[in-house]
């Protein structure tokens, strides 16, 4: 009995079909742009398993993760992995329930079937990860180099504007403005000054 517990508790819980990789030299992710989508990418119809990172670029945990996202193709040559600017992609993160970035979670087909939830964002860490749900040996000599710094992930934060927060500055300041120009008619709200009523 123990031998057989043990057994289903080393069974994959994603069963992935590995992809052929004859005739390919170069193993590395691919970066969705803008018009891309997520859902033409994954094959509804097939079993094979594809990771996915929902990063934004001015993102410091994006940015350092980015390096060891960057090895991973190497390590598992018959998987796919693809990276997509949440920011970008707005819809998918919804509907992905990506609430923080950097979010990666591991496809079959065009369903998710798990989410990495550890802090310790490293090469290891996402190795572990993806044996542990597909049972997917990764190769053992792959570790992050300095063309993993480089890209195509980058491992260095942009500098964006938060135009969320900057509209939502823009509408407190004008709301304060107007506020102020209408202070009769929110006199209500500062407590002492209620009406006086002549008898």
């Amino acid at each position: 009995d123990e031998a057989n517990g043990t057994d289903s508790a080393k069974a994959p819980k994603v069963n992935c079909e590995e992809r052929n990789v004859t005739g390919i030299e170069r193993f590395t992710l691919q970066i969705l742009n803008v018009s891309q989508d997520l859902m033409e990418l994954l094959n509804p119809n097939s079993s094979d398993c594809t990771l996915v990172l929902f990063y934004t670029p001015w993102c410091r945990f994006s940015a350092s993760l980015a390096p060891h996202f960057n090895s991973l193709p190497r390590a598992f040559p018959t998987l796919r992995f693809l990276a997509l600017d949440a920011s970008q992609h707005s819809s998918l993160s919804t509907r992905f329930g990506t609430v923080a970035v950097p979010n990666i979670l591991l496809f079959q087909g065009a369903k998710p079937m798990a989410r990495f939830n550890h802090t310790d964002r490293t090469l290891e860490t996402l190795k572990d990860f993806i044996f542990n749900q597909t049972g997917i040996e990764p190769k053992s000599d792959v570790a992050v180099t300095e063309a993993d710094w480089e890209g195509p992930l980058p491992s260095v934060m942009t500098k964006g504007i938060d135009w969320l927060l900057l509209f939502s500055l823009l509408f407190l300041a004008t709301f304060v403005m107007y506020a102020t120009v209408r202070t009769e008619s929110i006199r209500w709200l500062i407590p002492g000054q209620e009406h006086e009523h002549q008898e």
